[in-house]
């Protein structure tokens, strides 16, 4: 029977009640075969279509909406405090698998398709990833969202939907040739358009000044070119708690769809130009910033997510609160994920100021509030600034707040260090020479009540290096969160042999509690246990290898040790010195000297910025090896070299349970955290890595004995780098020498001279920043002893388990339960305790 609707506590009438809608197998099946037929129109299933999985889910998500209204009125009753996470990447990948995981439905769905003749895998291949983002940064984000909703958590995200993501890579005489990711193209089922909620963003135009009756300074911004944020909500469900959070993605659409008047006059181009112009802005991720129009547009959408979410959460307030912000503060707190969202800081100023009528100290007050920063780079070429000229043109009024909050600030600084116009000068949100920029993470440092890095070294180098006088002058602002990642997509999702292994030792609690993972640690030198570890690390092999061939036409062999390095490809993360291992393996095995070598496969994955032309040189060498190596008859079964192309979110579900060695080579100093070294351990490889980012907390997790160390430390790298002389350490290390006379004599390129003379000259040289010459030697020998240690099985194995064993701290649930004690203070969602 249905229920007659009820007005609820904030005066709205709910609508009539339904009955909650079944979980079992039947009723799966049924609401599956609805849709198929009455909405798709579909006659017959065949499985290589899309349709029966837009049908799955479309009956999934019925049942995450009725615990997503539910969690909402929740928080709306409870007027308890929400974060909102601001992040301009949110990398989801594929939703369905862990949609049904966390429903508990795994099993019920595949019996339903299985009455179909239909394999519920083959349905999960049909999905595109939602690929809103470039890499670590984005995947954070989404790992956070499950985190946050598993726990319990009010967290809102607030992102861009792309029409374009991250783009497909495909391998072109072993160049990198970028393709557009048209994600959307056969629709998006997870989302529902919420076009009652748009918001209008100014661009351009002009600042008017004047007063009213009472003498008071007013503020317009006007005869600006307006664009309409369309929000589309996309449901982010809890662990088996019936809590289902928000991911909002705002798309950008023309205030008008087109000018009819001059499209009746025969103009049809300038008919719909407007609207072009709008749509433009989220069209693609990371446009390209090589250019001026790259940047200005990368200006536009960082300043459309900002002031589009901002007006959102406002809008909210002011409806049940009016023009009262007292407790503003005491309800929201926004996360800005690195600086690409910081606008949001004079933003919020503009909004409480100009359309609230606030005064300056009470707008500030607010905002500084609200505002917590983290930053995500030790790179000092990665923080962001914006040229003054630019901001000018497109954010007028912005740039105005922008000055004050500087004015305001420097009088700040000039109280603390009397006198000292060097300071004042490096730590202006102004850099004044070569050209006036607008340094936008020290903005968001200047509006931030705090700041986190991301790795307990990465913490300490910002606060003794890049941000060293804001630390001085604000000591207390400053704090570590380490990075993490969700279990519940990164074990039990995609290696369900694992998680069915573990539960059925330890049970299922690890699944919310990963320190539960601990208990694992007396089996690690029970034999049968290790045997059926590695019966299932087997099974993950075999299945990446069949993968692998159909994507490369290469094939594997799964007895072979899999050292895998997938990541986005850039210089600080090493990939070159990986390669150059790789050569030196060859020749050996080419010399005869390599009978003690165990059989082994290198993988590298990962996508180069396409205006990157160093990190598109290393994907051609590392092809170009490749192809030298695995036509090779004297290679076969003992090394092997592939590239695996177009990595993403999906291939890293496939690759991570499959990998022995996990390497994390980055030089010292450069990496704030990974992720990828964390999921990795958690799926029982084991890590090569230099003492960067987490990699010092995992070797501390693990003991010196689970973990393959090498490198200079960041301590070293200083004094190293005064007399650093490349061509003198290739000079006395024989192996060395062999390597770089193979790259010298061209003998990976014999038909394209010259084309890696830029890399082999980055390698000898002495202001080379990675260093990569100088841990060559290092990283030999920590190979050596992993190819020994790899040779003892049961060692091995053991030393795999513990690596999962010990995991347990580099779960997100644990990351986000430190931002919630120490800079949200939010409460749990009633639903959360069920």
């Amino acid at each position: 029977m249905i229920d007659r609707p009820e007005t609820d506590s904030l005066g709205d009438v709910e609508l009539l009640r339904l009955p909650p809608l079944g979980l079992d197998a039947d009723s799966i099946l049924s609401d599956s075969i609805h849709y198929h037929r009455r909405m798709l129109g579909r006659r017959t299933f065949r499985t290589h279509e899309h349709f029966l999985y837009q049908a799955l889910v479309h009956a999934t998500r019925d049942r995450l909406t009725e615990r997503w209204i539910e969690s909402r009125t929740d928080l709306a009753r409870g007027q308890g405090k929400r974060a909102c996470y601001l992040s301009l990447e949110f990398l989801m990948g594929r939703l369905l698998r862990n949609a049904l995981l966390n429903l508990g439905i795994t099993d019920e769905a595949s019996e339903a398709l299985d009455r179909l003749g239909v394999k519920l895998e083959d349905v999960h291949e049909q999905e595109h990833d939602a690929g809103l983002g470039n890499g670590g940064l984005g995947r954070l984000a989404a790992c956070f969202l499950d985190s946050c909703a598993t726990l319990g958590l009010p967290v809102t995200g607030y992102g861009i939907r792309y029409r374009f993501g991250m783009f497909h890579q495909r391998l072109e005489n072993g160049y990198q040739v970028e393709e557009p990711d048209s994600w959307l193209r056969e629709g998006y089922p997870w989302e529902i358009e919420r076009i009652e909620r748009r918001q209008t963003i100014k661009f351009g135009g002009k600042v008017k000044r004047f007063k009213d009756s009472m003498g008071r300074v007013h503020i317009d911004w006007i005869d600006t070119h307006d664009v309409l944020a369309i929000p589309y909500d996309i449901p982010i469900p809890g662990y088996r708690n019936d809590v289902v959070n928000t991911l909002r993605l705002w798309s950008a659409a023309a205030t008008d769809e087109f000018d009819l008047e001059e499209f009746n006059a025969g103009s049809y181009g300038d008919a719909v130009a407007a609207k072009n112009e709008a749509e433009n802005i989220t069209m693609v991720l990371y446009p390209n910033a090589e250019t001026e129009n790259g940047r200005e547009l990368r200006l536009r959408q960082q300043y459309f997510l900002a002031s589009a979410s901002l007006q959102d959460i406002i809008a909210d307030w002011a409806r049940q609160n009016g023009n009262d912000f007292d407790q503003f503060a005491d309800k929201y707190c926004f996360q800005l994920n690195d600086t690409h969202p910081a606008i949001a800081v004079p933003e919020l100023m503009r909004l409480l100021m100009d359309e609230h009528g606030f005064g300056w100290d009470k707008a500030w007050q607010v905002t500084t509030s609200t505002m917590a920063y983290t930053n995500h780079t030790l790179l000092p070429e990665a923080l962001e600034t914006w040229p003054v000229a630019m901001f000018e043109t497109l954010l007028p009024r912005v740039l105005e707040i922008i000055y004050e909050i500087n004015v305001r600030f420097l009088a700040e600084v000039s109280r603390h260090w009397p006198g000292d116009l060097e300071i004042l000068k490096r730590m202006s949100l102004i850099q004044e020479t070569p050209e006036k920029k607008i340094r936008m993470a020290y903005l968001a440092i200047v509006g931030s009540y705090s700041v986190n890095g991301v790795a307990a070294l990465h913490s300490k180098l910002l606060q003794q290096g890049l941000f060293r006088d804001f630390a001085e002058l604000w000591p207390t602002k400053f704090n570590n969160k380490t990075n993490g990642v969700t279990q519940r997509r990164w074990l039990a999702a995609c290696n369900p042999g694992l998680a069915d292994l573990i539960s059925g030792r330890i049970g299922e609690d690890w699944v919310t509690d990963l320190e539960q993972l601990e208990k694992l640690v007396p089996l690690a030198d029970d034999s049968d246990f290790q045997q059926e570890w590695r019966t299932v690390k087997q099974d993950n092999k075999t299945r990446l290898a069949a993968n692998i061939e159909s994507k490369t036409g290469y094939p594997v062999d799964p007895e072979m040790m899999f050292d895998v390095q997938v990541k986005r490809i850039h210089e600080y993360k090493r990939q070159l010195l990986n390669v150059l291992h790789t050569i030196h393996l060859y020749d050996r095995i080419v010399r005869g000297d390599g009978d003690d070598l165990p059989p082994r496969v290198i993988i590298i994955g990962g996508k180069a910025a396409p205006g990157y032309d160093m990190a598109k040189a290393h994907i051609k060498l590392i092809n170009n090896i490749a192809e030298v190596i695995n036509t090779d008859p004297a290679m076969r079964g003992r090394l092997q070299l592939l590239f695996y192309p177009d990595y993403n979110v999906s291939a890293m579900e496939l690759i991570c349970p499959a990998a022995d060695l996990s390497e994390q080579i980055s030089t010292a100093g450069k990496e704030a955290s990974g992720t990828g070294n964390m999921k990795f351990m958690m799926n029982g490889a084991v890590t090569i890595g230099t003492l960067d980012g987490a990699n010092v907390e995992i070797l501390e997790a693990v003991g010196d004995e689970n973990f393959f160390l090498f490198g200079l430390t960041v301590e070293e790298i200083p004094a190293v780098r005064e007399t650093y002389d490349p061509q003198s350490i290739i000079d006395n290390d024989r192996d060395f020498r062999r390597v770089m006379r193979l790259l010298d004599n061209g003998h990976f390129n014999h038909f394209e001279p010259g084309i890696f003379d830029s890399v082999i000259a980055a390698v000898r040289d002495p202001q080379d920043p990675w260093m990569t010459a100088a841990d060559f030697r290092g990283f030999v020998d920590a190979q050596d002893a992993v190819g020994r240690a790899y040779q003892d099985t049961s060692s091995w194995t053991r030393m795999s388990i513990l690596n999962s064993a010990r995991s347990g701290r580099f779960s997100t649930d644990r990351t986000m339960r430190d931002y919630n004690r120490d800079i949200w203070h939010l409460e749990k969602l009633n639903a959360g305790d069920s």
